[in-house]
């Protein structure tokens, strides 16, 4: 198990407050609703969800390239970009893959 650490948890509670201002898109899953308010909330993190943060981080780093990903874009933020803070944004992606090793 592992705690989250403070830029982890920042990106997670502004995408929970993305969430609940309606910008994740339709297509939001509960999952990533549901991994955006354990981080936000500083909640301890199995092994098992680190790889799955690694992997999800491994397969959507394409969605940066997107539009509305970066701020001060056209469409910011993106459901993409709601979908990746959720995850724990670049912050998250540092932080899984060091804990698994894989940095």
């Amino acid at each position: 198990m592992a705690t989250p650490p403070k830029g982890v948890r920042e990106a997670a509670a502004r995408a929970v407050r993305w969430i609940d201002e309606g910008r994740a898109g339709k297509n939001f899953t509960d999952v990533g609703r549901n991994r955006a308010h354990q981080l936000a909330n500083g909640e301890d993190i199995s092994d098992d969800v680190l790889r799955r943060m690694h992997n999800y981080f491994q397969r959507h780093s394409v969605d940066k390239d997107a539009e509305g990903f970066k701020g001060g874009t056209d469409g910011f933020p993106s459901p993409g970009r709601v979908a990746w803070d959720a995850w724990g944004g670049d912050a998250g992606q540092r932080w899984a893959a060091s804990e698994l090793g894989e940095s």
